[in-house]
C-alpha cells in the first residue's frame, strides 16, 4: 500500500554490495519498500547513520585492503514533503558539503533519471551509509527497519551478511 506522506526506501544491494534480493526486479535489483515518513523506527535509523557517518568518511578516505563498496544512501525530493532515498555508489567529493555519486539502482519517482545517472547532492540530503568489510556490510541502518517487510529468506539472508558489533 502506498501512503501519501511515504518515504521511498530503494533496498539496491545486490547492485551495491553483490547482495542478491529475491523478488527484486530482474532489470536493477531494486525492490522498493514505502515508508511512512513520521515512521519513527526509520526517523532513528537515519539520525543513527548520520550520527556515525564519521566512521564511513575515514574507511572512504583510507579503507583497509577487507574495505570495499563505499556507498551513500541520499534523499532526493519528489515533492509535497515526499522524498526517495537511494543508494549512490561511485561517490565522490567535491568539496563545501556537495558530492556526487552514481544511482546504484533505478529511481522510481524521479522522472529523468536512470540507473548509472551520476547527480549532485548535498550532506544535509545523506539519510544513510554503507560498505563492506571481510565481506560483511557495516553501516546500513535503514536496512534494518525494513527486514520486517521484506520476505523472511531475503531477511534472513541480509541479516547473515551484516557485520555485529
Amino acid at each position: 500500500m502506498r501512503l501519501k506522506s511515504a518515504v521511498l526506501i530503494a533496498i539496491a544491494l545486490f547492485t551495491v554490495l553483490g547482495v542478491p534480493v529475491a523478488g527484486a526486479k530482474a532489470e536493477d535489483h531494486s525492490p522498493v519498500i514505502d515508508v511512512p515518513s513520521a515512521d519513527a523506527e526509520m526517523a532513528a535509523a537515519i539520525a543513527k547513520a548520520r550520527a556515525t557517518l564519521p566512521a564511513f568518511w575515514a574507511s572512504y578516505e583510507d579503507p583497509k585492503p577487507s574495505e570495499t563498496g563505499h556507498s551513500l544512501k541520499v534523499r532526493f525530493p519528489t515533492g509535497r514533503n515526499r522524498g526517495e532515498h537511494i543508494w549512490m555508489s561511485d561517490v565522490r567529493k567535491l568539496g563545501n558539503g556537495s558530492y556526487s555519486g552514481r544511482f546504484a539502482n533505478a529511481p522510481r519517482d524521479l522522472p529523468g533519471k536512470r540507473q548509472g545517472d551520476v547527480i549532485g547532492f548535498k550532506e544535509a540530503n545523506i539519510s544513510d551509509w554503507m560498505f563492506t568489510r571481510n565481506g560483511k556490510i557495516v553501516g546500513g541502518e535503514t536496512i534494518k527497519p525494513l527486514l520486517k517487510a521484506m520476505p523472511k529468506a531475503d531477511a534472513d539472508a541480509l541479516r547473515a551478511r551484516m557485520e555485529t558489533p
